[in-house]
């Protein structure tokens, strides 16, 4: 055998229940009675981020076999290939340089190249002039009024990535209001016509292309908007676009002085630090998105130069290695304790599903293990009344990943110190769970019959993993350590699990069926024998009921 695979056989023998020595590898309290300085040992920090995996059942056995792993599998490699600008995304034959996107003038590790970092510094140059003058009131609407609102249109990672990212900083001083449309569902834009006036709206089309469907179809709706309400003429001086294709922009009627490129190299969604991210200059200042680059870029640096054991990126994809194929948990939650991460699940939905949920290896060879987990979550603490029930009881655990903030950026301090309470104390809870004497301790002098009724349904199995990662504050830099922490998370994985994150075929097929059944349901007739019986009696229905 080779040493990969002994590798992942250490590793899913680490994991193996039972143990040849009786231990049962999901115990993850027997571990903390065993070593007291358990915290210190499996906690690690980068700047003042701290990623906590002591909650987990890896003990120094399993972290060795997962080290090893992520040694023999050219971790370090292919991380260093990807900040070199090497063609790690194999299948389309592109670069992975989300890192070059934030490296300052001069860098010389992931900054894809002198043409790369100048090309990517003359777009963010152009990014910050164009601020400047809708913030200074030198670029203004066709009216004369100052614009105090951005409608982005986009759709994937032009929208999950700064919808989630402007919820997450945006404060009383922001300078302009963002609001976003990413679903073709014309509810959609409904929903955001009473909060619009066209004679203070700019409105950016994200759309690397400038082909997709649904976000041409939404821009070309609200560029009918704005031509009705200030005349023809005027539109385009109300609209800017985030895209490679300048042909197509100027024949929609935006001129390339309005067009902020960013390359083939950036995955939509790895691309809010691109000119994808105009919608957060604008609407956060160019200061605080300059401070999300520069904590992107620490977790870059810390990425490429801190050592496997001490790597938070490489640690956090060992433990998704550890639950996923060790212990055959393929679902993962994410509780953001801060309602400015509400978006934050749905964003990593994208980032690692679209990524990771991969059947072939880099090879093209059929996948032997299990790959990317489903991913969801809902912010603390209102995800404690929806599906932690599942997660506490459920017969098959499901890791967690907890995201809290140390300090708020409100006064209410009591309703902060209650957050983190229930934070901390869902991590106890599926660490600890609770057992049958602590059950009747509880119902003391309650009917005896009761209590036997009830004691199966009180009872919490614990052991039930999680992570947790603290921050000090939320503010722009430390959301770009968090966010960049993921990203590199996701890169290391592919590594590990022999497959490309950086391609999304899965999402092509969807697209290429909707054609020819738009096509139908413009013409109101069903084609016949061209789809299988179930669409072809949905569209024949949906005629129907249309009227059709």
């Amino acid at each position: 055998m080779d040493d990969v695979t002994d590798a992942w056989n250490a590793v899913l023998d680490a994991g193996r229940l039972p143990r040849a020595d009786g231990s049962d590898p999901r115990g993850i309290r027997t571990l903390f009675a065993a070593d007291p300085a358990r915290f210190e040992r499996f906690s690690f920090r980068a700047d003042n981020l701290l990623l906590d995996l002591s909650k987990t059942a890896i003990d120094d056995r399993a972290m060795a076999a997962l080290l090893e792993l992520a040694r023999v599998t050219g971790v370090a490699a292919r991380r260093d290939a990807m900040a070199a600008g090497e063609h790690v995304n194999v299948t389309e034959h592109r670069r992975a340089l989300h890192m070059a996107l934030r490296a300052p003038a001069g860098a010389t590790r992931g900054s894809g190249g002198a043409a790369v970092a100048a090309e990517i510094h003359s777009t963010l140059s152009r990014m910050h002039a164009f601020t400047q003058a809708v913030h200074g009131g030198a670029l203004r609407g066709a009216t004369g009024q100052r614009f105090t609102h951005i409608l982005n249109i986009g759709i994937g990672g032009s929208d999950l990535g700064p919808v989630m990212a402007g919820r997450a900083l945006v404060n009383p001083a922001s300078p302009m209001a963002a609001l976003h449309l990413g679903n073709v569902d014309g509810h959609g834009w409904r929903a955001l016509l009473s909060t619009l006036d066209p004679a203070r709206t700019l409105v950016l089309v994200a759309s690397k292309t400038f082909t997709t469907q649904e976000t041409m179809a939404n821009a070309h709706l609200v560029k009918g908007w704005l031509a009705e309400t200030l005349g023809e003429g005027h539109a385009a001086s109300h609209m800017a676009a985030l895209s490679t294709n300048i042909a197509a922009c100027a024949e929609f009627g935006i001129p390339s002085e309005r067009v902020f490129p960013f390359g083939d190299y950036v995955g939509g969604r790895f691309s809010m630090w691109s000119a994808i991210g105009l919608s957060l200059a604008l609407a956060l200042g160019w200061d605080a998105f300059e401070r999300m680059l520069e904590g992107a870029r620490a977790m870059d640096l810390h990425f490429l130069k801190a050592p496997l054991g001490a790597n938070l990126p490489v640690l956090l994809a060992l433990v998704e290695v550890w639950h996923v194929n060790a212990m055959g948990l393929n679902r993962r939650a994410v509780l953001p304790y801060d309602e400015r991460l509400r978006r934050l699940p749905a964003h990593l939905q994208q980032l690692e599903m679209e990524s990771l949920g991969k059947r072939v290896t880099l090879g093209g060879a059929p996948v032997t293990h299990a790959t990317g987990p489903v991913v969801f979550g809902e912010p603390g603490s209102s995800a404690q009344h929806s599906f932690m029930q599942l997660v506490h009881q459920s017969p098959e655990p499901v890791p967690v990943d907890f995201i809290l903030v140390a300090r708020p950026d409100h006064p209410w301090v009591e309703n902060h110190r209650i957050l983190l309470a229930h934070g901390l104390a869902q991590a106890e809870g599926l660490l600890a769970g609770r057992d049958e004497a602590a059950v009747r301790a509880e119902m003391t002098g309650a009917d005896p019959a009761r209590i036997e009724r009830l004691l199966p349904h009180r009872i919490f199995p614990g052991d039930r993993p999680s992570t947790t990662i603290l921050l000090p504050r939320l503010g722009p830099f430390t959301f770009g350590q968090l966010i960049a922490l993921y990203e590199h998370k996701v890169a290391v994985l592919g590594t590990l699990w022999d497959i490309n994150p950086f391609d999304q075929w899965g999402v092509e097929l969807g697209k290429a069926l909707a054609d020819p059944l738009l096509a139908e349901l413009t013409r109101g007739e069903a084609a016949a024998s061209q789809h299988d019986a179930s669409t072809e009696g949905l569209l024949r229905e949906i005629l129907r009921l249309r009227g059709d």
